[in-house]
């Protein structure tokens, strides 16, 4: 049986920010595999180094940002990439959507102007070609009156058209990832809906491998296969999204559960988890969570949890489980 290589291989991930005072370990030692038409939510509290880590598979840290581990996406070591060839796989290779479009795109061109750039950035065909190209894709992702909206800027349109033309944007030079930075944080609740249920359409149309970033598990739940929680920078549970919504391990991952509103049932207060997250750059010596733990033991404080299991069955990083 020939067993078919990740689209997405992350293997021992460490991302330091080194200005300022102190350097601070906003990733230590990801490990995370994304298989080809494959939908992984990375879910965790602000801070947790979700986007961290994604915004790593594009290179898009500033400059004197340390990174070790590896990384490939379609068979390519990005870490080994130069300048040009980045250049090259950004867009073409690995797209994005970032959380706020309103930042992303530049506010001087138009919509159009920006989307047929980018085709012709990486594909050598004429601005016509490219500008029709644009209007499919707004039509794809459903903007009304999409030869219109390409000659308008990026003030003139609502959050989520908005967010639409940005997905539009992601798929131009028919990418094979996209990552997804909570893209519709920002939207209302219907709107967040409709977004989350296009690029659910788009992704199962077009095979993609996505990762996509949220701190709710209910918008886990909706759009993806398997569910990577992270924590301190470190992922501390993983499986299908079925298993950690029905038998979570992790003592965090069933405090983020029990505080959601929907499954309080009849209790008269939700569930909280005490305490904060951890200082990045004083990180504790052993368990990251132990602080905040209900069952902490005393093992924790001095002993860092390596993730247990593996395969369908997911893994969990906790010394109960050890």
């Amino acid at each position: 049986m020939i067993v078919a290589d990740p689209m997405i291989d992350i293997d021992n991930l460490s991302v330091t920010f080194n200005r300022g005072r102190k350097p601070v370990k906003a990733v230590n030692g990801v490990s995370l595999k994304v298989k080809a038409g494959e939908v992984v939510a990375l879910l965790g509290e602000s801070g947790s180094g979700k986007s961290v880590t994604m915004r790593s598979l594009l290179r898009l840290h500033p400059k004197g940002t340390t990174i070790t581990g590896r990384m490939r996406v379609a068979g390519q070591d990005v870490t080994e990439l130069s300048a040009r060839q980045i250049a090259d796989f950004r867009g073409a290779v690995t797209s994005m959507v970032f959380q706020e479009p309103r930042l992303a795109l530049d506010p001087v061109y138009t919509l159009g102007q920006q989307i047929t750039e980018t085709i012709m950035r990486h594909e050598r065909i004429g601005r016509q070609a490219a500008f029709e190209r644009a209007l499919k894709l707004f039509e794809k992702v459903r903007i009304p009156s999409p030869e219109r909206r390409l000659k308008t800027y990026p003030h003139e349109m609502s959050g989520g058209m908005l967010q639409r033309a940005m997905i539009a944007m992601a798929l131009a030079c028919n990418p094979k990832v996209l990552l997804a930075d909570e893209p519709t944080t920002a939207l209302d609740a219907t709107v967040q809906i409709q977004i989350l249920l296009l690029i659910r359409e788009l992704q199962a149309e077009y095979g993609l491998s996505v990762i996509f970033v949220t701190h709710d598990i209910g918008v886990a739940a909706e759009v993806a296969d398997r569910i990577a929680v992270m924590y301190a920078g470190r992922i501390v549970e993983e499986g299908a999204v079925a298993d950690i919504i029905r038998d979570p391990k992790h003592p965090y991952t069933q405090g983020l559960l029990g505080a959601r509103v929907e499954l309080a049932g009849e209790r008269d207060r939700l569930v909280t988890i005490p305490g904060a997250p951890p200082d990045l750059t004083d990180m504790p010596k052993g368990c990251a969570f132990a602080p905040r733990c209900v069952r902490v033991m005393d093992v924790c404080g001095n002993t860092v949890p390596p993730l247990i299991g593996k395969g369908e069955a997911g893994q969990v990083a906790c010394l109960h489980y050890a």
